[in-house]
């Protein structure tokens, strides 16, 4: 008997008809409390082409600066009408949205406030496991600047955490293009 190695395949494309439904990249409608935004942006892969099937998760805290989950229990408000919850598949040309509200600062470890971010996970082909990252806000440097996650990162990189204004618009448009490998590589964490 020998042993050969099995032929490597990737994952998918499967995401796009089994995930997608959740929330269609729509959280804030309604009576939610907070500033409206839009998140939208590409997902490329290494090459620059766009990523056609993947799934993007993001959550995050309300306004307030808390979560909707058991395990939060500042004493900050909750909001009945928002929680913190998105998903959306990306279209032909790798792009997705998310309708959302801008989170507040969240609690750190010790006394450290964490500044306002969006918690992101990817799904796409030819990943055996998700990826996570954070998306940060242009209009926070203070807050930024003291993040102890985001100081985790080399500063030359920390740009690729930071969304763009995408120009003056209500509600407000924010760009955040997902790039899986290569020179403009997203940091991605190891959690």
């Amino acid at each position: 008997m020998s042993t050969r190695l099995t032929p490597s395949q990737t994952v998918g494309p499967f995401f796009g008809p089994a995930l997608i439904r959740a929330s269609d990249g729509r959280m804030a409608d309604g009576g939610a409390r907070g500033e409206r935004i839009v998140i939208e942006g590409r997902v490329l892969d290494g090459a620059g082409a766009p990523v056609p099937d993947a799934v993007i998760e993001i959550w995050q805290a309300n306004a307030e600066g808390r979560y909707d989950h058991r395990e939060d229990t500042q004493e900050k408000l909750l909001d009945p009408n928002f929680h913190g919850f998105g998903r959306a598949g990306t279209g032909a040309s790798g792009e997705y949205q998310f309708h959302t509200i801008k989170p507040g600062a969240v609690a750190g470890e010790g006394v450290a406030l964490q500044a306002p971010h969006i918690n992101v996970c990817v799904f796409a082909r030819g990943l055996l496991h998700h990826l996570m990252t954070r998306i940060y806000f242009p209009d926070e440097s203070a807050a930024n600047s003291a993040d102890p996650i985001l100081n985790l990162v080399e500063p030359e990189r920390r740009a690729t955490l930071v969304a763009r204004d995408a120009g003056k618009s209500s509600p407000r448009i924010l760009r955040f293009d997902i790039v899986l490998q290569g020179d403009h590589e997203t940091v991605f964490f190891d959690v």
